[in-house]
């Protein structure tokens, strides 16, 4: 379980966590935790998570999927930095890129950086539900998980957000 959560000590600030990977609701949640940066003065991690096949045994193979998988989370980064600044000029992220299991990844992260406040995510639009972050992590997130979740509905179209994250 992560320790006590620093974000409003002198010399840190609260962080949003939006994860970045492609995927239309991912720039939901990125919209509304710009947003709701810039309103309140708190800062941005944009994590991006490559995700290998990691039952690759050949060598030099699996060595070059997971950095193909690096190659593609930066590149989702760098297009997500300018939707950021789309969405709020003022927020300057910070980035992130991890290899392995998103939800994992996630939590790890999230011990490590005692200024992460809150999650930010977004729910799938789609008839197969909220999606498979939502799900895995609604899963593993019990009453220990070390800070909220704030799931956005996916189908809230830019100015329904603005309206919303300030």
């Amino acid at each position: 379980m992560a320790g006590t959560r620093r974000s409003f000590e002198r010399g840190h600030r609260p962080k949003f966590l939006v994860v970045v990977d492609g995927t239309p609701e991912s720039g939901r949640a990125l919209r509304f935790a710009a947003r709701r940066c810039a309103r309140t003065g708190a800062s941005l991690l944009m994590l991006g998570v490559a995700e290998p096949p990691d039952n690759f045994e050949w060598i030099g193979v699996g060595e070059a999927l997971r950095e193909e998988a690096r190659e593609e989370a930066e590149t989702r980064l760098a297009a997500a930095r300018a939707e950021a600044a789309s969405a709020a000029p003022i927020i300057v992220p910070e980035e992130a890129v991890r290899i392995g299991d998103k939800a994992e990844v996630i939590r790890a992260l999230i011990e490590e950086d005692e200024d992460i406040s809150f999650l930010v995510l977004a729910a799938g639009t789609g008839a197969s539900g909220p999606g498979p972050l939502v799900t895995a992590l609604a899963a593993s997130a019990n009453a220990s998980f070390p800070v909220p979740v704030v799931i956005v509905p996916g189908d809230l179209g830019d100015a329904s957000i603005d309206a919303l994250a300030g």
